[in-house]
C-alpha cells in the first residue's frame, strides 16, 4: 500500500512584467498584504491564511487575449473571486485600476482584466 505524502497548495503565480505593480494593483482589490517583496518576485498573503498569490518577472510576457482567438497569446488560468454585490464590487475593481471585459459570457459574473490583462472573474455569492 502506498501512502500519499502531505501537499499543500500555497500559492498561485501569476507571469508579468512588473511584479511590484501588478502586486500593488491585487492587494488593493482584494485588501491583502504584502508578504515577501523581491525585485522579480511578489508574494502577497491571506490575513486569515489560504493560498495566496505571487507575481513573478516575466520579461518576454505577452498578454492573454480574451475570449481566445486563434493563434494569438490565450489566457493560461484565471481568477474566481466570490462577491456578495456585483455593482460594488465591479466598481471597486475598476477603481483599483481592472478594465471590464468587452465579452461577458454570463449575467452573474463580470469578467475583468488586471492591469497585465489576466482576465478575472467577479461572481456572484448565493
Amino acid at each position: 500500500m502506498t501512502t500519499t505524502p502531505r501537499l499543500a497548495l500555497t500559492t498561485v503565480n501569476l507571469d508579468t512584467p512588473d511584479p511590484a505593480a501588478l502586486s500593488r494593483f491585487y492587494a488593493r482589490l482584494l485588501g491583502w498584504t504584502v508578504e515577501v517583496e523581491e525585485a522579480d518576485d511578489v508574494i502577497l498573503r491571506v490575513p486569515e491564511g489560504g493560498v495566496g498569490l505571487s507575481f513573478q518577472r516575466e520579461r518576454a510576457y505577452v498578454r492573454p487575449t480574451w475570449p481566445a482567438e486563434a493563434d494569438r497569446q490565450q489566457m493560461m488560468m484565471h481568477l474566481e473571486v466570490g462577491v456578495e454585490d456585483l455593482a460594488a464590487a465591479l466598481e471597486h475593481a475598476l477603481a483599483c485600476g481592472a478594465t471590464l471585459a468587452e465579452f461577458q459570457p454570463q449575467d452573474d459574473v463580470r469578467v475583468c482584466l488586471d492591469p497585465d490583462g489576466h482576465p478575472f472573474c467577479l461572481w456572484l455569492m448565493d
